[in-house]
């Protein structure tokens, strides 16, 4: 940016004072308004990041006229008006409702092969994080029609229970889909939020680039797309559709802009409380790195033109003190359980806070694209549901490339150096390049501050994802405004260069594998003979993070018995305030359960381990063992289990075991 050009983003436009500062002409949309009391006209046809701090951009002096899309057409382009495209011709809104086809599509594309049997398929390699969605799921069925605690559960993991505020609950998505779910099941639940997790999230960024930070809408729909289907989202469409249902945050960002130029601070930052209030209900991380990212940008605008604190401070701190306020009063009680309710934790498990990208990973196309390869990735990343870089090659130098080109201007600065300070620390406490550890990283003095413990490092990668589709949309823009003598040419080679960075990282069908049917014995109520209101039911194996069969059970039953373990964060040693860890207080029946289940192996068992296994039992207050008679190594557990508790018999499709009598605590 020129110093001429700096100084004609700060001038006053006598349109400041007609409206509100958000409002937004159809014809100039606004872009990303940073510390601007008001829009301005540029000298030149300006570039979309020159107008982006400063609002709706005016009319330049060369004679135009507006086109039937609602976009100005220089008095040159008159006379090819005739010559217009189908979709020029199309109004606004059949051209959103377009785009948003496209993107629902590409979600169905994406997840086709899970659609084809949502009960009976799973991602491959990780099926538990699946199966906890689907559990918290039919919890919000039971919010819903039951009036039970919607921040803390005894259906699973009892008698401790599970404080579902610090295990991401989902309840924004989950009670909106009640209906979906007791029609058809979890299971489709959990396939439809995932869908509309892909593709509301890149109409949502669609919608916020095309009305405020630019002006063609295949540069909005460039960034939109990249936003919804970005390698990292697609990692994670598999296992966490609480991580891709991003499609308030869009908004988030808008509305913290528009509070640096706000004339009506609280009334906006009251707008901002009720979209975080929300947000925190799908998805707090992801909220903490919005207002991160939102952050380290506003910082990065004025590092390089200080002088915009002094028209920004006031606006943007009255705004966020209300927004503080009301969204504060909000979540004041849900975070209070969150963080010192029943089986709270404080911080993440020491194996997860390490979790880091490799450099090699921003190279590399990620596993679920069309020039992926598990194989290759699979030491430049945590895990493939952590595949939270891999822009590839063509894409990675594409984006240096636009910075390299639009550096002049300010907006692009900023977010060039928002999406490395991110990728930065995506990298995790040790720095490697395909899996040579280099040096030690910014994150490991960062690791150990409050909020900042209980994140996943490398999903900072998500930040720089967002920062490259952004990139796209305005180099696009940039490249359709120019005017040379063979428009039509350059045109082609924005295209062409868009389909080479794209085309090896495109969306593929999401891999699935099948799993074992919800045993009949559930579906058909058969288990309600036997179990109480305060007995479980105990399957077998017993329910953890590497086996997660029997949560999906009382999901299928909308969680009307209890089960012990399960898939979940909780306090290390079962006591409020521990750092957390991966699922409830050791078992000593659960490990040998489990051991047997991996290995076939039938353990022999003393009347020592006989009497401490049925204390466990007697713990969990439980009524019934199941074991479904096609289990894997059903036939090691069937004979481990009746040298606990004694025979059992089949009954449909499964192995069951009576032992209320021995674990009656009356008798």
């Amino acid at each position: 940016m020129t110093p001429a050009e700096s100084r004609a983003l700060s001038a006053p436009h006598r349109e400041a004072e007609a409206g509100p500062d958000e409002t937004v002409s159809q014809r100039t949309p606004a872009a990303i308004p940073v510390g601007s009391a008001a829009p301005v006209a540029p000298a030149r046809a300006p570039g979309v990041a020159e107008s982006a701090l400063a609002g709706p951009v005016a009319p330049t002096a060369a004679p135009a006229e507006a086109g039937t899309d609602g976009e100005a057409e220089s008095a040159v382009e008159a006379p090819a008006r005739t010559r217009r495209r189908w979709w020029t011709g199309w109004t606004r809104r059949r051209q959103n409702l377009a785009v948003g086809g496209l993107f629902l599509l590409a979600a169905l594309w994406v997840t086709s092969r899970i659609w084809l049997d949502p009960a009976g398929r799973v991602a491959s390699l990780y099926t538990g994080d699946p199966a906890q969605v689907q559990f918290f799921l039919a919890h919000s069925v039971r919010v819903v029609l039951h009036g039970a605690y919607p921040f803390y559960t005894e259906q699973f993991n009892y008698p401790d229970g599970v404080n579902l505020m610090a295990n991401t609950a989902v309840l924004a998505l989950g009670i909106p889909m009640v209906p979906v779910t007791l029609l058809f099941g979890p299971a489709v639940s959990f396939v439809v939020l995932v869908t509309l997790g892909l593709a509301g999230t890149a109409m949502a960024w669609y919608t916020v680039l095309s009305r405020h930070l630019v002006r063609t809408p295949l540069a909005a729909a460039v960034g939109g797309w990249f936003c919804g289907f970005s390698p990292a989202m697609l990692s994670h469409a598999s296992w966490h559709p609480n991580i891709i249902s991003q499609f308030l945050l869009p908004f988030i960002v808008w509305r913290v802009l528009v509070l640096t130029r706000s004339h009506r601070p609280v009334r906006d930052g009251a707008l901002l409380a009720l979209l975080v209030t929300a947000q925190a209900f799908i998805n707090e991380e992801i909220l903490l790195f919005t207002a991160m990212a939102c952050g380290v940008f506003l910082l990065a605008v004025l590092a390089q033109e200080p002088a915009r604190w002094s028209a920004t401070w006031q606006p943007l701190a009255a705004g966020l003190a209300t927004c503080a306020l009301l969204a504060g009063a909000l979540l004041a009680y849900p975070l209070y359980v969150q963080f010192a309710g029943p089986m709270a934790y404080h911080g993440l498990s020491d194996a997860v806070q390490d979790y880091g990208n490799d450099i090699a990973a921003f190279f590399a196309p990620g596993s679920p694209t069309l020039g992926g390869n598990q194989r290759a990735n699979i030491n430049l990343a945590p895990n493939y549901s952590e595949e939270n870089a891999f822009f590839g090659w063509s894409l990675s130098l594409l984006a240096v490339g636009v910075v390299v080109w639009l550096r002049r201007d300010l907006i692009v600065r900023a977010l060039a150096a928002t999406g490395g300070f991110f990728a930065v620390l995506s990298l995790g406490e040790r720095i490697s390049w395909w899996d040579r550890e280099l040096v030690t990283g910014p994150w490991q003095w960062l690791v150990h501050l409050p909020l900042l413990d209980a994140v996943v490092p490398t999903r900072f990668g998500l930040i720089t994802s967002v920062v490259i589709g952004l990139l796209m949309a305005l180099a696009v823009e940039r490249a359709w405004a120019l005017r040379p003598a063979d428009r039509r040419t350059v045109r082609k080679f924005v295209v062409a260069g868009l389909a080479f960075a794209l085309l090896p990282i495109a969306p593929m069908p999401l891999r699935m594998v099948s799993r074992p049917p919800v045993p009949e014995f559930i579906t058909a109520d058969r288990w309600r003979a036997y179990v109480g209101p305060d007995q479980t039911l105990v399957p077998v194996p017993v329910p953890s993070m590497g086996n997660t069969h029997g949560m999906r059970w009382a999901a299928a039953t909308n969680l009307d018995f209890k089960i012990p373990g399960g898939y979940f964060l909780a306090p290390r040693n079962g006591n409020t305030g521990d750092p957390g860890r991966f699922g409830g207080r050791p078992s000593g029946v659960g490990q040998l359960l489990e051991e047997v289940a991996t290995t076939g192996r039938t353990p022999k068992l003393d009347d020592r381990q006989r009497r401490r296994f049925m204390d466990e039992l007697r713990h969990w207050r439980a009524a019934i063992l199941v074991l479904p008679v096609r289990q894997q190594n059903a036939e090691p557990l069937r004979r481990t289990v009746e040298e606990l508790v004694g025979p059992g018999r089949q009954e449909l499709d499964v192995w069951v075991w009576d032992v209320r009598t021995l674990t009656d605590r009356s008798v």
